[in-house]
């Protein structure tokens, strides 16, 4: 198996231009360019994790919706979902709000390439999403390179005028997640406190959890950790919510692909 990359953005929706109706969002730049990123180091498949009601898989076929957002409109996971040939019988679920708006990032950065989503449950402990991770590498199949796409924000309790009021712990979560992205310091993403990332209505702690599983398990099998890059390229809270950018990669990822 060869997991070649990740790279984590938050999920406002105002990261799509459609809804922020020209407001200048800088984490769209960022979340933009960590997704170009991830697209260069050429993997043969990238898997969308984030925040969902309950733990589905969605296939390439799946579709989001930003109606409820005041923009009537649709975002498919993959190219072909809008006119898919599968007839009437085969409807996919409803991308929640996180992976809509990871959908929306592959399509700006125009991947076309073979694609699905995982939706993780808040309530997952942080051992169920990092058995996630592992699973997703375990179902690698031989050659293949695998990138993952992680959606998910921060707190959202970082000022009195933040969506959930000021939480004075806030700040360090955030900052706790910052340090750990930018290791990348998997074991650190695992001593997340769900029930403090629960408090502090932060969406990303188990979606990260995920990656942070996927990366032991590489690791474990694959590759040393020390021959993984980070990098942290955002981190800030506007609206009073964290947003965190980060891209992980692989050494020497580039050269197996141009030597295979």
């Amino acid at each position: 198996m060869t997991f070649v990359a990740a790279a984590v953005c938050p999920h406002p929706p105002l990261l799509v231009p459609e809804v922020g109706r020209g407001e200048q969002v800088q984490a769209r730049a960022a979340a933009v360019d960590a997704v170009r990123r991830l697209c260069a180091a050429r993997p043969n498949r990238i898997v969308v994790v984030g925040d969902a009601p309950a733990e589905t898989r969605y296939g390439p076929e799946s579709a989001g919706s930003l109606a409820g957002f005041g923009v009537d409109l649709r975002v498919p996971l993959g190219p072909s979902a809008a006119g898919s040939a599968a007839g009437p019988a085969a409807v996919e679920p409803a991308l929640p709000l996180s992976l809509t708006v990871g959908a929306w990032l592959l399509a700006s950065v125009g991947w076309s390439g073979e694609r699905s989503a995982l939706g993780v449950p808040a309530g997952h402990s942080p051992r169920a999403a990092a058995g996630l991770g592992e699973r997703l590498l375990a179902q690698v199949k031989q050659n293949e390179r695998l990138a993952l796409l992680v959606m998910g924000d921060g707190s959202a309790r970082r000022t009195l005028k933040a969506p959930g009021g000021l939480d004075e712990r806030a700040a360090a979560f955030d900052a706790a997640a910052a340090a750990a992205l930018a290791g990348p310091d998997p074991a650190a993403l695992l001593d997340l406190d769900p029930a403090l990332a629960t408090e502090l209505l932060a969406a990303g702690r188990a979606p990260w959890q995920v990656l942070a599983g996927a990366l032991l398990a590489a690791t474990r099998d694959d590759t040393p950790a020390e021959a993984w890059s980070s990098e942290l390229t955002y981190d800030d809270a506007p609206y009073g919510v964290g947003y965190l950018v980060a891209v992980w990669n692989r050494g020497g990822a580039q050269r197996d692909w141009e030597s295979g």
